[in-house]
């Protein structure tokens, strides 16, 4: 168990771990937030419970913060808004900043940078209702997947083959968000690689029987494979951690994420997409990262709050 001086706790001051919100990710940010808040007890920090809602803003101004661990998944919480009410309230918290929260949940805005700084990322067509389905279908290679651009946890997204299924798609996607896109498939295996402080921790090989890591195979299903060490030898595991890093770092997130990554047939890495504020649960990635290399829960929890001493 990790343990944490007087020093330091005064130096924390009083933490609010913020979760819940009112996005689709609600009952997982609730999960996140009861494991934080754990760890917190464990480690003797002064927290408290911030469960948002509606009135957010009255509630951090009544909550008497000295900084806050956000928990808070999805929109509200992952795309810059609580993050501007901390910094006009004055209150550190943990992870990325507005400007790199805001780009991270936007998946076109965030493809759209990497293109232009060179990270390498799947090709992808922005859809609207008078897309050409069947020209979509042909420009990306006959297999796509539609995303909603501002969600998480695969709400809203689907892999599918054909013009018919394209547009079913886009209507659905569409009842999540305004923007819709359909990426390129890549077929090969599927990677995650958390970001802590700067570093890139081991990374994760994903395999599940589903036809794409969707919202039950990361959350609900017993049979989803997470293998670590991922099997890559020594120099493609340093490129993947590197290009991990920079994809990350290039959109100008800091502290804490984690980065999803797919590897063609022929070994190349494209960057999917950043979550710069990863799930905190019993089926989390970046937990499973940190214990590859050593790191407790309590432990990763305390090096995440730490960070936002530096701000």
């Amino acid at each position: 168990m990790a343990t944490i001086d007087n020093s330091l706790i005064q130096q924390l001051g009083r933490v609010g771990v913020l979760y819940g919100g009112q996005s689709a990710e609600r009952e997982i940010s609730l999960k996140s937030g009861a494991a934080v808040m754990a760890a917190l007890k464990r480690l003797g920090v002064n927290y408290v419970d911030v469960n948002v809602g509606s009135d957010g803003i009255s509630q951090l101004q009544q909550a008497k913060l000295d900084r806050a661990f956000i928990a808070l998944h999805g929109p509200g919480g992952e795309d810059g808004r609580i993050q501007a009410v901390l910094e006009y309230l004055g209150i550190p918290f943990t992870g990325c900043d507005v400007q790199s929260s805001a780009i991270a949940m936007d998946k076109l805005r965030t493809k759209q940078l990497w293109r232009g700084v060179g990270v390498q990322t799947p090709d992808f067509v922005l859809l609207n209702d008078n897309s050409s389905w069947q020209l979509v279908i042909e420009q990306l290679g006959g297999d796509v997947m539609v995303k909603p651009a501002h969600e998480g946890s695969s709400i809203g997204m689907a892999r599918v083959d054909t013009a018919e299924a394209l547009e079913k798609a886009y209507r659905k996607a569409s009842e999540f968000d305004a923007v819709v896109i359909a990426e390129r498939v890549i077929r090969g295996s599927e990677y995650t690689v958390a970001i802590l402080a700067g570093e890139a921790l081991p990374p994760i090989r994903l395999e599940t029987n589903h036809h794409f890591y969707d919202f039950d195979a990361k959350y609900l299903a017993g049979d989803t494979k997470y293998i670590c060490p991922c099997g890559l030898d020594d120099v493609r595991e340093s490129a993947i951690r590197a290009q991990a890093l920079e994809a990350f770092t290039s959109i100008g997130c800091r502290d804490w994420g984690r980065v999803d990554v797919m590897a063609d047939e022929e070994g190349e890495f494209y960057m999917l997409e950043v979550n710069t504020v990863p799930g905190m649960t019993d089926h989390s990635l970046v937990p499973m990262a940190a214990k590859a290399k050593g790191m407790g829960f309590d432990e990763l929890v305390l090096k995440v709050l730490m960070q936002s001493l530096t701000r």
